[in-house]
């Protein structure tokens, strides 16, 4: 069965992949990023094992084939090495696509994956992809020097001479990565060499503001945020809703466990919601309701909507909450997020809208 590109992309819109070259820091920032912005993680090389466990010899001969120690596994030829690594690759990547439409329907995640730059082209749009790159020349002790890779060293350390191993495995990496450093280079996508002049905190901000995710945080009264979100609002397009969400921050007009979430970018409010006992609505009995949901025009279609809700229903649970409601005068838009249908309701100014309603 043959998936056309366009479906793919649609499935994995959720996705942001992190490849490039060994050592080139897809790991760490992927890892970086999943933890500072609190989406999971997927490493393909973690889940090799359980895809081998349900491939087979006919379909995924790569996967399967044995080698019965480091000897025979170094001491094949550059060529044949390299297209062995190529043809794995190529193998796995069924499993990993199917997984990763799995387990990004409700939400992001981070891809850390090996890519060329057909197959990124295949997946998934420049916007969600990010290459991480180290001149492919002596790899072998860096990738052997880090702790997640101790099996790896172990293993060609096994081999009975070290040095030749070693050099098979060096020549056949930078083989299979010297055009590639290159053409990701020239390519258009985002891509960002190795530097050690450079932090792991700095790498991953470059590449966070390039996949455009934001950090979501809990507004408090009389905070430098909260000053922040109101010049946000006096300046931002959604016109029918400015003037009042502005004097509800200016006057901080939330008890108890209401109040106002802030997507920030690289420093910079890009998106907004609140948590609300009631909304514009004659519904005292419905609660808690997320309101003033809000992404500037630059910075849609990046997933901050479905995280600025997510953060919000996470804050709703916390104070006891099961069931969170989202007004809408749009069909279709909200699905997407989990929320179902629950009725019209005829607002104070006596329009009528749809009430969505999703368990938390």
């Amino acid at each position: 069965m043959i998936f056309q590109d366009n479906i793919i992309k649609e499935y994995l819109k959720n996705v942001y992949f992190i490849a490039g070259t060994p050592c080139g820091g897809k790991t760490v920032v992927s890892r970086t990023l999943g933890k500072k912005f609190g989406i999971p993680v997927y490493d393909i090389d973690e889940r090799f094992e359980d895809h081998q466990r349900i491939s087979d010899k006919e379909h995924q001969p790569a996967m399967n084939r044995s080698f019965k120690d480091a000897d025979e596994f170094f001491g094949r030829s550059v060529e044949e090495y390299k297209s062995w690594l190529l043809q794995n690759t190529r193998e796995q990547l069924d499993f990993v696509l199917l997984d990763l439409m799995r387990l990004s329907v409700n939400g992001p995640i981070i891809c850390d994956c090996h890519l060329t730059l057909e197959q990124a082209a295949m997946v998934t749009d420049p916007s969600r992809m990010a290459f991480m790159l180290k001149e492919p020349r002596d790899l072998v002790e860096d990738y052997c020097n880090r702790p997640d890779h101790q099996g790896f060293s172990d293993f060609i350390h096994s081999a009975s001479d070290y040095e030749k191993a070693k050099a098979t495995c060096n020549e056949t990496l930078q083989s299979l990565n010297e055009q590639y450093f290159q053409d990701v280079k020239k390519s258009g996508y985002f891509w960002l060499e190795r530097d050690d002049k450079r932090g792991i905190e700095e790498t991953a901000a470059l590449v966070a503001k390039h996949f455009g995710l934001a950090e979501i945080k809990k507004v408090d009264k009389d905070t430098f945020l909260a000053a922040e979100l109101l010049e946000f609002v006096q300046n931002c397009s959604w016109a029918e809703v400015k003037e009042h969400t502005a004097e509800n921050i200016r006057s901080w007009n939330y008890t108890d466990w209401e109040t106002m979430f802030a997507a920030v970018i690289d420093g910079k409010i890009v998106g907004m919601a609140s948590l609300l006992k009631t909304d514009y609505y004659p519904l005292p009995e419905t609660c808690p309701w997320i309101s003033t949901l809000f992404v500037t025009e630059e910075y849609r279609e990046k997933g901050i909507c479905r995280r600025l809700i997510a953060y919000a229903e996470a804050y709703a649970k916390k104070q006891g909450f099961d069931v969170c409601y989202i007004p809408s005068e749009y069909e279709g838009l909200y699905e997407k997020y989990g929320y179902s249908y629950v009725r019209d309701i005829v607002n104070y100014g006596g329009g009528t809208d749809r009430l969505y309603s999703r368990k938390v």
